[in-house]
């Protein structure tokens, strides 16, 4: 899965990485959200499988057979529209059908495969090709995954509801990064890693390896006397005299502004030093007071690894109350990206 940019990591260069992993064959396909990031993938020179997820109006459908995309479908309607693209360009166009088997945003219901299963292979006709049905987990990453097995026998049901005919040449897939490390994949064709890949946990017991770290610089160090305050509200003020220091990032670059409130902090030569005061859209204030030898020019780590400590992007996530998937996405374009080989 590359959609949002690689989850904000940078589609072009994630996907170069993904596809040339050494001793590993290229990935079955790339995921998307939109035509958009289909195409894009393109322009990066992506010449396999594009499966777009999310559901789709009919008015882009011509787009999507353009760029030569998959689209997923979860009404019996656009496999009719996908199948007349198909006739019109002499093709058969490949798409598959997602299944509802409780995350509710999309999909075809579970317990009516029987009846909706024969209309998508009468409404594919020649001009279409049903190549693949999936679900999706919506608790795969909770302590019980009772829910999980719920679903996965909700989904094999529907999937045996299928005619036989048909089933034997669709991919089958369902498991995202959760369910595939921690249901092994329930022997599906495929598993659909996502923000496993991009250093994000999915389950207590799984810790991923690192993979993004998000750095600034010192820019300014100032000593300051008791009652002096920082930031918008004046929300802190100093009990005594303190060493401030100011961060070139904000909110404008993605940093979570709640993270000042909920006890953030960031690692300068190995040692974490608190946030202070709110976070700014393009600074950021720490207290120094009892790290005296933090200089103009040193790099502040608000993600990643300096030393022995780390703050991991599910760290940051926590303290402001929410994900990893929000903190990753939520990286603007300011923020210069670079990328490290091995």
């Amino acid at each position: 899965m590359v959609k949002a940019d690689a989850y904000g990591l940078g589609l072009g260069p994630v996907m170069e990485a993904l596809r040339d992993v050494p001793g590993l064959p290229e990935p079955w396909a790339f995921g998307v959200a939109s035509v958009q990031e289909g195409a894009a993938l393109r322009v990066h020179g992506w010449k396999g499988r594009i499966l777009v997820f999310s559901p789709l109006l009919a008015a882009q459908l011509p787009e999507a057979a353009d760029a030569g995309l998959t689209p997923c479908f979860s009404g019996v309607d656009l496999v009719r529209r996908w199948a007349q693209e198909g006739r019109q360009r002499g093709s058969s166009l490949p798409f598959h059908l997602e299944v509802d088997t409780g995350m509710g945003r999309a999909g075809l219901p579970a317990p009516d495969a029987a009846r909706w299963a024969p209309e998508v292979v009468a409404a594919a006709g020649e001009g279409a090709r049903w190549a693949g049905v999936y679900t999706h987990y919506h608790s795969a990453d909770e302590p019980d995954l009772a829910a999980t097995d719920r679903q996965r026998a909700a989904f094999m049901s529907a999937v045996a509801a299928i005619p036989a005919s048909m089933r034997g040449q669709l991919v089958i897939h369902s498991c995202n990064s959760a369910a595939a490390m921690r249901r092994g994949g329930f022997e599906d064709d495929l598993v659909r890693p996502g923000i496993f890949l991009y250093g994000g946990g999915v389950g207590a017991e799984i810790r991923p390896q690192p993979v993004a770290s998000v750095r600034a610089r010192l820019v300014l160090t100032k000593e300051v006397p008791p009652g002096a305050t920082v930031g918008y509200g004046a929300t802190y003020r100093a009990e005594e005299g303190e060493r401030w220091g100011t961060l070139s990032i904000g909110y404008g670059d993605g940093l979570p502004r709640a993270l000042a409130t909920g006890g953030g902090g960031v690692l300068i030569r190995g040692r974490r030093v608190p946030i202070i005061g709110r976070i700014s859209m393009d600074m950021t204030t720490v207290d120094l007071t009892h790290l005296p030898e933090a200089q103009v020019g040193d790099v502040a780590t608000l993600i990643g690894r300096d030393g022995a400590e780390e703050i991991t992007v599910d760290e940051v996530a926590a303290r402001v109350g929410t994900i990893s998937y929000e903190i990753l996405t939520g990286l603007t374009a300011r923020l210069s990206r670079e990328y490290l080989a091995g």
